[in-house]
């Protein structure tokens, strides 16, 4: 699979996953929240490329990934459970957010295509019992490395960006909007469909 990344990582930098000459690391914010995150990662998104988790939990100091799904290994429900200050951003929840809802101290986001996303809520309970955020669709001319099968589909950096934006307001979301668009800029790049970077630019899925 071309967005697969070999397992010792050979030629890539091992935290952002791109081609050494390519590395964004260098280029990361660190963005400071309110909120925490959970990342609730599908295993079989953790040696991808383009997986744009990674890329937010670099630039989120209180962003967290946990894994799911890995052959042989129990997920550990224990980090669902809740003190009431739990939201879950996936726009199929079974009770929605009420707009005069005080702001969660945390948000659990899933990564992973949407039916690994629908299946990690219809066999993880925990997840059920929080509120949902639902995000607007984004723009039609969205960029991005992955074609959803919806039109309300977007990257887990564009869906976290969405969801500081309407937590923390869009001064918090604008640095995660523009790393984005970076690893676009640099996983085109290193498939020869962009210009590569030059050592000064100060540009960045």
């Amino acid at each position: 699979m071309r967005s697969r990344t070999p397992e010792d990582l050979a030629g890539r930098c091992p935290r952002c996953f791109l081609p050494s000459p390519l590395c964004l690391c260098a280029e990361l914010p660190s963005i400071p929240t309110r909120t925490e995150l959970l990342v609730i990662r599908h295993h079989k998104e953790t040696l991808k490329s383009t997986n744009t988790a990674r890329m937010a939990a670099l630039a989120l100091p209180r962003c967290h990934i946990v894994s799911y799904g890995s052959p042989g290994q129990r997920f550990d429900a224990s980090v669902l459970e809740d003190d009431g200050s739990t939201w879950l951003l996936f726009p199929d929840a079974q009770q929605t957010v009420a707009p005069e809802a005080e702001k969660p101290r945390r948000l659990i986001v899933l990564d992973g295509s949407w039916g690994q996303a629908r299946r990690m809520v219809q066999r993880l309970p925990g997840l059920r019992r929080l509120p949902g955020l639902k995000l607007p669709p984004p723009p039609v001319d969205s960029r991005r490395l992955r074609r959803p099968p919806h039109p309300d589909g977007m990257s887990t950096i564009e869906a976290i960006a969405g969801a500081l934006a309407y937590l923390e307001g869009e001064d918090v979301a604008r640095p995660l909007y523009d790393l984005h668009e970076k690893m676009i800029d640099r996983v085109l790049a290193s498939r020869g469909r962009g210009p590569a970077p030059s050592c000064d630019e100060d540009d960045g899925d």
